[in-house]
């Protein structure tokens, strides 16, 4: 397309790529080329006569940012194109501090805090502060002062409240150490604006239009400094999808794209609702759920691609035959030409991946996990079973000093750099330099007996297994608990809800064992089996089918979309439905609807496994809110049940031929 050919674009497209002077609100629903339309938009600014650097693009992540000058480069003169300011708001504001943050008081040379950074002065300065009654949870502190920072609150200058106390102190580290955390950036970027008229005028004047993509996920801060930056005519266009913010959780404020008239008056009004992604059937069903939101603008998308196939409801008995019905499905439209990255299953929370992994890794399925850790590679799996290989055989130095971590066991750096000195110099395993009492006597007496308890403990569990007859799910669930190792999970997780989380991720590592009804040894094997088959068969195959959690799918699209565990207390979530959010969580729904480009199946259990136990489970209420029109009801067992098509009974034949061959060639 010539860049400013304003014929191949719709007519709403058209007149918001053409619009002269003033603020714009651009409402593009999912799916209706809103990259597209702001590139255009650009070029065409420019062809009227705007110098390319008098045009500021904001976007929320570098991805796009880099996504957007790619477009324009290549619609536009090289030179043209790199002379647009292209940028989220964190790296814009960088950029102003850099040349302005000495009025301010501070000096140009700034140091920008990494988490890390934050988390190490976050602890310091507990220590110094808190009495040991108050409770120094530092990841929770770290959210409340980011929380307030994001909000434009400041740290009061004295107060008795823990996280009060540790902002206050933190805040005077930063100014004395010339740093900046995150937050800081826009803080200081609209402080500046704010009190210096110099600077404010200057960037008024230069920058004669703005653009913001996803205005929908902008936080108070940032539309603040939009205004700043913005004067009358107030040439501003947004875009964005009040229907798609999903973000509140981290400082979104719908309420920006809801009431953008109060920030900048009299604006144009232009709805994309042309979708160019979905069919009508999807488009149809996602446009009768989000409709149920009170607070949102009206918009109805629409597709010229026909209803094509009705959106599939299936129930399932549990989280383990809707596994086995998405893998089925997967096989069943790979035997029709298909291909791997054509499939995508979505979900509300990281452990609803795990029932996916081990089913596609039995099944031979490659896949990708986008927007969470595979779950084989979660630090608590992970931690685990260091502990387990490392009982199964000690001489494993690797699992044996991840193991002594998890948890402390009293044992420091010092004395397992010596350990491991001295079992190189003569040729042994640290476990038996841990056992060997010479190499205790060199350590100061505390130390030589912590070796002496973790080494006494794990030859005993040792032995425990190696003399007891398989299966050993009693013996490496008492194991576990003997460790301490829920607990363990629960004091080094951020919150209640991450430790529940992570213990969860236990307790199906033993449905695991349990189910398999294995020894200890075969497990391990059969699991380090699967990672190496897995990792084969994903370099040949390509990313594979994706697991994405919903909110990390959000700009994302697929041909087949399995959109599972629809039941109340995942979607909507529980913390969701106490926190009155239930609007976000629809939205969140829609935003996985609409990800679907030809077909769309959601599913939903009758019961799901938890701590190791089976519980039932409720549809979500979201599912009442669909209209039947386009919608077609069936069960996961029905579908796995059906008779296979000649044809594909011949490929079926074929592909576990190809498996067996594949598995023969596998080195044990």
């Amino acid at each position: 397309m010539s860049p400013f050919d304003l014929s191949k674009l719709n007519p709403p497209q058209r007149e918001a790529v053409a619009h002269g002077s003033g603020p714009l609100l651009i409402l593009a629903g999912a799916g209706t080329g809103k990259t597209r339309v702001i590139t255009a938009r650009i070029c065409h600014l420019i062809h009227t006569g705007i110098e390319p650097t008098a045009i500021l693009a904001v976007t929320f992540t570098n991805k796009a940012a880099n996504e957007m000058r790619e477009r324009l480069a290549v619609i536009l003169p090289k030179e043209a194109a790199n002379k647009v300011l292209i940028s989220t708001f964190h790296s814009f504001c960088v950029r102003l501090l850099r040349a302005d943050i000495h009025r301010l008081g501070y000096k140009n040379n700034f140091t920008i805090c990494d988490e890390s950074d934050q988390v190490g002065l976050l602890k310091k300065i507990a220590r110094q502060l808190l009495k040991k009654d108050q409770a120094a949870d530092i990841w929770q502190i770290k959210a409340k002062i980011s929380e307030a920072k994001t909000h434009g609150l400041a740290p009061p200058e004295y107060d008795d409240e823990p996280v009060g106390a540790v902002y206050a102190r933190y805040q005077r580290e930063l100014r004395g150490l010339n740093a900046l955390d995150f937050e800081d950036l826009l803080n200081l970027g609209v402080r500046l604006l704010e009190r210096h008229e110099e600077v404010r005028t200057r960037l008024q004047r230069r920058f004669q239009h703005l653009l913001v993509d996803e205005f929908q996920d902008t936080n108070s801060r940032q539309v603040e400094l939009l205004r700043l930056l913005c004067r009358a005519p107030f040439n501003i266009c947004v875009v964005g999808d009040d229907d798609q913010s999903i973000y509140g959780w981290r400082g979104a404020e719908i309420s920006n794209i809801l009431e953008f008239e109060r920030h900048f008056p009299d604006p144009k009004v232009i709805r994309l609702e042309q979708n160019y992604r979905s069919t009508g059937a999807v488009l149809h069903t996602a446009n009768s759920l989000i409709r149920h939101n009170p607070r949102r603008r009206a918009k109805q998308l629409w597709s010229d691609k026909g209803d094509g196939d009705a959106v599939l409801l299936v129930t399932c008995r549990d989280e383990k035959e809707e596994a086995q019905f998405v893998a089925d499905r997967i096989l069943a439209g790979r035997r029709k030409g298909a291909k791997w990255e054509d499939f995508a299953i979505l979900f509300r929370i990281n452990l609803q991946a795990q029932p996916f992994e081990e089913e596609f890794r039995r099944q031979r399925i490659p896949y990708r996990i986008v927007g969470t850790k595979s779950f084989y590679d979660k630090r608590e799996v992970r931690d685990l079973l260091a502990w387990l290989r490392c009982v199964q055989n000690p001489q494993d130095d690797i699992s044996l000093l991840r193991a002594l971590s998890a948890p402390a066991r009293g044992i420091g750096e010092g004395t397992v750099e010596k350990a491991i000195a001295q079992s190189a110099s003569v040729r042994r395993s640290v476990f038996e330099t841990f056992e060997n009492a010479d190499f205790r006597a060199q350590l100061p007496p505390r130390s030589g007996n912590a070796v002496a308890e973790f080494a006494n403990f794990v030859g005993t569990w040792s032995a425990r297994l190696a003399g007891a007859p398989p299966p050993h799910y009693s013996m490496v669930k008492d194991l576990i608990a003997e460790i301490g190792f829920e607990e363990y999970l629960q004091r080094s997780s951020a919150s209640k809800e991450e430790g529940d989380a992570r213990c969860e991720s236990i307790a199906l590592l033993l449905d695991q064992m349990r189910e398999r009804g294995l020894g200890l040894t075969d497990f391990l094997d059969e699991i380090s089996l699967d990672n190496e088959r897995f990792s084969d068969k994903k370099e040949d195959m390509g990313f594979g089918a994706s697991l994405i959690t919903l909110h990390a799918a959000k700009g994302l699209e697929f041909p087949d979309v399995y959109l599972v565990g629809l039941e109340e207390g995942l979607l909507p979530h529980t913390k969701s439905r106490e926190e009155n959010r239930l609007d976000e969580e629809r939205r969140l729904f829609y935003v996985g609807m609409t990800r679907a480009m030809n077909r769309l199946t959601i599913s939903y259990c009758l019961s799901r496994t938890k701590y190791g136990k089976p519980a039932p489970r409720n549809p979500s209420t979201f599912l009442e809110q669909l209209d039947r029109k386009n919608l077609q009801s069936t069960s996961a067992r029905s579908v796995l049940c059906e008779p296979l098509p000649e044809g594909d009974i011949r490929d079926r034949f074929r592909e576990l031929k190809e498996k067996l061959v594949a598995a023969q060639k596998t080195p044990y």
